[in-house]
């Protein structure tokens, strides 16, 4: 079995535990698979990409609850919203990975290793909802990831500029945010969620220089200026607008330059 196709139906699963353990499996095996020259057909039921579970609702980011992390049910609401977005970047990196022909074997690699990193932090989120009387689905929540996936699907270059080094990079501008609320109730489990947050923004500044990485390495293929032609991307495609405050030690350390920053602070 090649590595693309593999990764195909690992996205194709539906249970959450059975697709984080079978993205951290393919991880471990990816160096001693081939890759795959053409990509992998997709299944006829367009529903089933990526695999999902019945739970949680999916909403508009709009009618989505926001509650306070003042109280243990806000909590859980918030590491709950957290975990979805985990989940949902174990299918971004495994989209990445079967759907762009071409592409050097390290941006395989690069990829499969950001899924199984993704999968541990799903499971971390997890266990500790599981901690507390909660588990992944029991609350609703939103497919913003998602949906610029499919609409990058077409084009690598904006795949790259759009999720990793956009949507994935809010994360470093958030998590701070939320750690500091967190801090501020210090409770054992908020105080244990922390914790959580602390690896998971570490990998996450992995992730988006791997993002970074490689939208540098697709523009000079194509003979533009990345910087430039990132702004086209973001209007093209109708990116969300990033607000600040931004983690600028986190950014820079993820490979934003100096003028990337002060292009966000006057978006």
């Amino acid at each position: 079995m090649e590595l693309r196709h593999r990764a195909l139906q690992v996205l194709c699963l539906a249970d959450p535990e059975q697709k984080a353990a079978a993205a951290l499996d393919l991880q471990a095996q990816s160096a001693t698979l081939s890759i795959a020259e053409q990509s992998p057909t997709p299944p006829s039921d367009a529903s089933a990409l990526p695999g999902r579970p019945e739970r949680p609702e999916l909403l508009r980011h709009t009618d989505v609850a926001r509650r306070s992390p003042a109280t243990p049910q806000g909590r859980a609401i918030l590491i709950h919203a957290i975990a979805h977005i985990e989940f949902n970047a174990i299918n971004l990196a495994l989209d990445a990975v079967w759907r762009f022909d071409g592409m050097p074997r390290s941006y395989y690699a690069d990829w499969m290793l950001v899924a199984g990193e993704e999968a541990r932090h799903f499971r971390l989120l997890r266990d500790h909802l599981r901690s507390q009387g909660h588990d992944y689905g029991d609350f609703p929540a939103h497919q913003g990831l998602w949906t610029m996936c499919e609409k990058t699907q077409h084009d690598i270059l904006a795949r790259m500029a759009l999720v990793p080094r956009t949507l994935e990079a809010r994360g470093l501008d958030a998590t701070p945010q939320i750690q500091a609320k967190l801090r501020q109730v210090g409770t054992p489990d908020a105080l244990a969620a922390v914790g959580i947050l602390d690896i998971i923004l570490r990998d996450e500044v992995g992730h988006v220089a791997i993002g970074n990485h490689w939208y540098r390495w697709l523009c000079e293929r194509q003979g533009v200026d990345p910087e430039i032609h990132y702004g086209t991307l973001v209007k093209q495609y109708e990116a969300p607008r990033l607000k600040p405050p931004f983690n600028e030690a986190a950014r820079r350390k993820a490979g934003f330059t100096d003028n990337e920053l002060r292009w966000l602070q006057q978006i």
